[in-house]
């Protein structure tokens, strides 16, 4: 095993590391090949304000200074994943990769840092939301962007489909004039962190199909309607179904009343995505089958405690699970809680 493993390495370009190094280094070409894998999560440590002029695409940021680093990256990168790890000069990405590996990571670190990348002429973005790349059934690429709460924007095979998207939240404000008018708006329900007129008018032009539930498109006035159950085939490979998502714990089903409100599933050329919108562990769940990622919410008293949410993910059983809408919900203890039911949980930050 280990001739294959360093086979492979001498085949990327890579090298192993030597002295009392655990991890292995990847050259600009090598770790350029390496982030495009699925299996790999590309790690940049450098400040947030270093993060924000310029990162590579699809980077997340965790900051190797901060004394919480540890916590902060185990919560978010799963075992089972290569993490590709950079700086601005190699320096710091070398000690969290040493520190990653003494966890059992399997790290390789990019030598010289973002500052060869950007000698390469490699290029970097300023876009500081993270993003999460799946593969299609045909091999077809979605792209996922974190922008805020229940914000969600998505990319494929040339199509922008955004998820209840807001303009503002808290102290947070997403400028959607900077990016691309929405082929497909989805909006599960009319509370203000989900339906958000503005942000409507900035994401649609003509060509925009836009769904939402019944109340809605009544306060809208315009848009289709999905009730629970209904579904829609979009294109020749692109569909959505409206799933129920309430509340059923006394005392909470004000919020979120059955029947009201949506869930959607998206198969996309056969890759199914699960966004739950806002709802506990309803017994409707048990109906959901064969998903690859789910975005579940979690921030009691409106939708789901941590508990509920390992239950909804134990009924569910995605591939990937992205713990969203958790305002101040600490959801760093989901990763471990779901490990053994093979569920990979990845932490971004929508808040």
């Amino acid at each position: 095993m280990k001739k294959i493993i360093t086979s492979l390495l001498a085949t990327l370009g890579l090298t192993t590391a030597c002295g009392q190094q655990n991890f292995d280094h990847a050259d600009v070409h090598a770790f350029s090949e390496l982030k495009e894998e699925l299996n790999v999560v590309v790690l940049d440590v450098r400040t947030a304000a270093e993060f924000a002029e310029g990162h590579i695409e699809g980077a997340i940021n965790i900051d190797q200074g901060q004394d919480d680093f540890m916590a902060k990256a185990k919560a978010a990168l799963p075992l089972s994943k290569t993490i590709a790890v950079y700086c601005r000069s190699g320096r710091r990405s070398s000690r969290a990769a040493g520190m990653l590996a003494a966890e059992g990571y399997r790290c390789v670190n990019l030598n010289g840092g973002i500052m060869a990348w950007e000698k390469a002429g490699m290029g970097v973005t300023t876009d500081t939301y993270e993003i999460d790349v799946f593969k299609t059934k045909s091999g077809k690429t979605v792209k996922f962007h974190a922008l805020v709460h229940a914000s969600i924007r998505m990319e494929y095979d040339g199509l922008e489909i955004e998820i209840d998207p807001v303009t503002k939240l808290g102290n947070k404000t997403i400028d959607y004039t900077t990016m691309p008018k929405a082929d497909y708006l989805f909006v599960t329900h009319e509370h203000g962190d989900h339906f958000d007129k503005e942000a409507i008018k900035l994401l649609s032009n003509e060509k925009t199909h836009l769904v939402m539930n019944g109340r809605c498109v009544d306060m809208y006035g315009a848009g289709e309607t999905m009730k629970n159950g209904d579904k829609i085939q979009l294109t020749d490979d692109f569909s959505i179904e409206a799933v129920p998502a309430y509340n059923i714990t006394e005392g909470r089903t004000q919020f979120h009343p059955k029947g009201r409100d949506n869930g959607y599933i998206l198969t996309i050329d056969g890759l199914r995505i699960y966004i739950a919108g806002d709802t506990e562990d309803i017994p409707e769940m048990e109906a959901i089958k064969d998903i690859d990622i789910a975005f579940l919410p979690c921030n009691q008293p409106y939708t789901m405690t941590t508990e509920q949410l390992i239950r909804a993910a134990k009924t569910i059983k995605p591939k990937v699970l992205f713990p969203y809408h958790y305002g101040q919900t600490d959801v760093s203890t989901i990763p471990s809680m779901l490990q053994s039911e093979g569920v990979e949980v990845r932490i971004r930050h929508y808040e």
